[in-house]
């Protein structure tokens, strides 16, 4: 019964995730099509990979018959940022957590849910997990196939502005946080600010959300540690 509870409470979590990743895979469903995959092949690009950088930035190299090096070593750039946030993630999960549950678990971290799986209070089940990621993953494939679907109809600048939702989705997912810790607070402006300097820079993408994520968490980490609790 408690396991049923926690998963209906992480489906419930999920829907704004979800309802995000409508419009973004929608796009990306339009772009596969329109530059040359069939739907089978963008459905099941979104089913196995689950990560809309990466997978936006692997159909621009597809398209343009790149290297299979280069499309592992773009993939490896651009999410390496999940490897940290499972890092974290691994130390909020049940300690109880299998395997095999862990696997399902890394599959699905993206930053939204990431986001929401670290700012729940105790620790997070294996339930509760299943329950979050079910609907962004479902929404993500769906989306990708409306999209693919309506790619020879829908007008460009229409198509253009699915991919603004998702900011907003992910801007209802930290201000909540930072309202009610000023360390969160600072951590997300900190961060911010570093991004800004760094778009200014030859690093890429992938190594500039690692660089603010560690830089910003590491320097407040130190400046408001928080006491670990003994359990």
């Amino acid at each position: 019964m408690a396991a049923l509870v926690q998963f209906k409470q992480g489906f419930k979590d999920g829907i704004p995730i979800g309802l995000g990743y409508l419009s973004v895979s929608f796009t990306f469903g339009m772009m596969a099509i329109r530059m040359g995959l069939d739907m089978t092949s963008a459905v099941l690009i979104s089913l196995t990979n689950l990560t809309s950088a990466g997978q936006f930035a692997g159909l621009t190299i597809i398209a343009n018959a790149g290297s299979l090096m280069e499309l592992a070593l773009s993939q490896v750039l651009i999410n390496l940022r999940y490897l940290l946030m499972s890092l974290s993630l691994s130390q909020k999960i049940e300690r109880k957590m299998t395997l095999v549950q862990r696997a399902i678990v890394s599959f699905a971290v993206t930053d939204e849910i990431f986001a929401m799986a670290s700012a729940k209070k105790g620790r997070v089940v294996f339930s509760y997990f299943l329950g979050l990621m079910c609907l962004p993953i479902l929404c993500w494939v769906m989306g990708t196939a409306f999209g693919a679907l309506s790619a020879s109809w829908m007008p460009v600048d229409i198509q253009q502005a699915f991919g603004i939702a998702i900011y907003g989705m992910f801007l209802a997912i930290i201000i909540p946080p930072m309202k009610e810790d000023r360390a969160i607070m600072q951590v997300v402006l900190l961060a911010a600010f570093i991004s800004c300097i760094l778009s200014f820079s030859f690093i890429g993408a992938g190594f500039s959300i690692i660089l603010c994520a560690v830089l910003s968490a590491g320097i407040l980490a130190y400046l408001h540690p928080i006491e670990e609790e003994m359990e």
